[in-house]
């Protein structure tokens, strides 16, 4: 513990110059008269006259700059607080529509009355965030693609044509620019402990939304413009986040134990996670993981920097150098190419890793830090479900880095069960994983044929050119000796029967291949791109399944009702002598799709060549079902030319697997 007392700032000394006394030198006091018009307009030509230059190339003086408004965030601040809420409701609530969250804002109001500094900076976390998605929708004002970083935001030519570029440089002082304050990074990436973010700054943030609001007025009036909102993001499919047990009042209690004696915490951000505890017994969930994740990034960042022996990273990284986040922390090996370490202190490194990877970072996943620092998520219904994870999460981690005296603690009962489930955690976001997922979806998909309404055997025999199913059983032969020449690369006794197709072609073998851990963490490029291919594949497949069942109902129904004409008639009887044939190819393809799951990996380190060349291989297949989803479209309807393409690809199936090319094969 002696280690995280002696930590007083994960500031660096510049950074925390910056922020906790540069603005505090000039003890000039401002009128606030001054910067507001009798009305409540907010002068805007007082306010940017405190933003400096340079003289050489007339770019912002951050330093000078922040002297300079420092008294003014000063004065304020002390306005702001000699006002009741209703005067405040009265003369600054419309000007904070425009941000589509005015409560935060007014909320924001009330902690800078009454709250202690730990809600003071998760007010301006939440300031920002939805200040920043304000910003963005009124981009789209005058642009198309809304760029990602608030700091390319700030500096954008359309927000400067909106509200002029004057007011900009005031906005960049504070936040988005990592030469000025950088409000917003600092609280978010986990820098600044409660006690380092002066309060006047969140006072004058608040002040200057409220102007941009009055500016925004003026020029959507003057332009005939309206300000469209966009949607919030909102979690589906909330069950496939769910990976820890619900947390009740006795685990969280336990947990408040925890963090006053895990080494995981910072005694300087202890505020942080006693808060963000209290958060989620209000059922304030957006709160909650809003103060949660900066604290597991800086703990994580703490192991990151002791494990691999470069402390000097534990504190913010100056303007010139990127700051140990997230992303770097979970890399494979560091900025010097060595192997980073700290996987190996965590005791389930590929849990931990997972969990993050899927919760903060994979393209696919709820990406909760990216949607909740950028504004895009509404912060009043945060669904609990997805703060009960994060909350778990991180009492995993105290525990796994408690003394032993907290052994008691550790060993508790209702905590048990959640470091089971920690050890247990699958990544469920990572392609490989999300792959899987559509495998068994279009699996479930085709085994829906057999029951699609259908007509009597006798007259889809009779069709010209079928008789006896010759060109079928040709394929149905194929598919059976490909099946019997990978049987040596599947699980024992999955073949009961003489019918290889029916005993194989199975959803509960899928299952069992598809549950094979897999180890997703560091998937190496080559592996990607197989996998990517594979979903294009399992897609198709997919889409073509969707296009056989809604055109066998349809034509069904019209041939109940004696609506279809000869040559339809004679196409939907083609369509079900098709689709007997049709439904092993596909279940075939989705069995290759999951056998290359279990080997991509060590193929594609021991042998490039033959990768490469069964890359090229996937991406005919890939051709085969992309033409598939065409002629099995209703527009389309060419039976006959998926009899051709499916027997042309069986034998590069074939032929393919004769050669011992396939990647299971490769791996073994």
């Amino acid at each position: 513990m002696a280690l995280l007392d002696s930590v007083t700032t994960c500031l660096s000394q510049p950074v925390h110059y910056a922020i906790c006394r540069l603005g505090f030198e000039k003890k000039d006091t401002y009128d606030i008269n001054n910067i507001l018009s009798g009305n409540g307009e907010v002068r805007w030509q007082a306010v940017t006259e405190h933003v400096c230059y340079i003289e050489s190339d007339q770019s912002v003086d951050y330093i000078k700059s922040i002297r300079s408004l420092g008294p003014l965030c000063e004065s304020v601040h002390l306005y702001f607080k000699s006002l009741t809420k209703e005067q405040f409701v009265i003369q600054y609530a419309s000007w904070f529509h425009w941000t589509n969250c005015p409560e935060v804002f007014l909320e924001v109001f009330d902690v800078l009355q009454y709250g202690q500094a730990t809600e003071v900076a998760l007010g301006l976390m939440k300031l920002t965030s939805c200040l920043e998605r304000a910003l963005g929708d009124v981009y789209l004002l005058k642009g198309n693609d809304c760029p990602f970083l608030l700091r390319d935001l700030l500096a954008s030519d359309q927000l400067a044509h909106v509200f002029g570029q004057a007011v900009m440089n005031v906005l960049r002082v504070f936040i988005g620019s990592p030469y000025g304050l950088n409000l917003r990074n600092v609280l978010w990436h986990g820098f600044a402990s409660p006690h380092e973010i002066p309060a006047k700054y969140c006072a004058m943030l608040l002040f200057l939304t409220a102007g941009l609001g009055q500016l925004l007025q003026t020029y959507l009036l003057q332009t005939k413009c309206v300000l469209a909102h966009r949607p919030y993001v909102i979690f589906i499919s909330l069950e496939e986040l769910d990976a820890f047990p619900d947390l009740n009042n006795e685990i969280l209690s336990i947990a408040e134990e925890l963090v006053k004696q895990s080494s995981f915490v910072l005694k300087i951000m202890l505020p942080f996670w006693i808060t963000a505890l209290t958060a989620f017994k209000q059922s304030k969930y957006a709160d909650s993981v809003i103060l949660l994740l900066p604290q597991l990034e800086v703990g994580l960042r703490l192991l990151f920097t002791t494990t691999n022996k470069c402390p000097n990273r534990l504190l913010t990284a100056e303007s010139s150098t990127l700051y140990t986040t997230f992303d770097e922390m979970l890399a494979k090996h560091l900025d010097n190419e060595e192997v980073n370490q700290l996987p190996v202190v965590l005791e389930e490194p590929a849990m931990a890793s997972d969990f993050l990877w899927d919760f903060l970072n994979h393209q696919e996943g709820p990406r909760i830090r990216d949607r909740l620092s950028h504004g895009e998520i509404n912060l009043e219904t945060f669904p609990r479900e997805v703060a009960n994870q994060i909350v778990g999460f991180a009492i995993t981690i105290l525990c796994r880095f408690s003394d032993e005296d907290m052994f008691s603690l550790k060993e508790h009962m209702v905590i048990k069960p959640l470091m089971n489930c920690a050890s247990c955690y699958r990544s469920r976001f990572h392609p490989i994983s999300r792959l899987k997922k559509q495998v068994l979806e279009c699996m479930k998909s085709i085994h829906l044929w057999p029951e699609l309404p259908t007509v009597p055997e006798e007259q889809v025999q009779m069709i010209k050119g079928l008789e006896g199913n010759a060109e079928a059983n040709t394929l149905i032969l194929m598919i059976s000796e490909i099946i019997s020449q990978l049987q040596h690369y599947m699980p024992r006794n999955c073949c009961r029967s003489d019918d290889l197709i029916n005993s194989v072609l199975t959803e509960r073998l899928l299952m069992e291949l598809c549950d094979t851990r897999i180890c997703t963490l560091y998937s190496p490029r080559p592996v990607l791109e197989v996998v990517v291919v594979l979903r294009k594949i399992s897609t198709q497949c997919h889409q073509v399944s969707q296009q056989v069942i809604a055109g066998a109902g349809l034509r069904y129904a019209q041939w109940v009702n004696k609506t279809l004409r000869s040559r339809q008639r004679h196409n939907y009887l083609r369509m079900l002598s098709s689709i007997k044939f049709l439904s092993p190819v596909l279940r075939l393809i989705l069995l290759l799709i999951t056998l290359e799951l279990v080997s991509v990996h060590s193929v594609c380190k021991k042998n490039p060549f033959d990768y490469q060349q069964y890359l090229k291989f996937l991406k005919s297949v890939l051709q085969y079902t992309e033409n598939l989803v065409t002629y099995t479209s209703p527009e389309k309807n060419k039976w006959d030319e998926t009899m051709e393409l499916t027997n042309k690809i069986l034998i590069k199936i074939r032929k393919i697997s004769d050669r011992k090319l396939m990647l299971m094969h490769l791996a073994t």
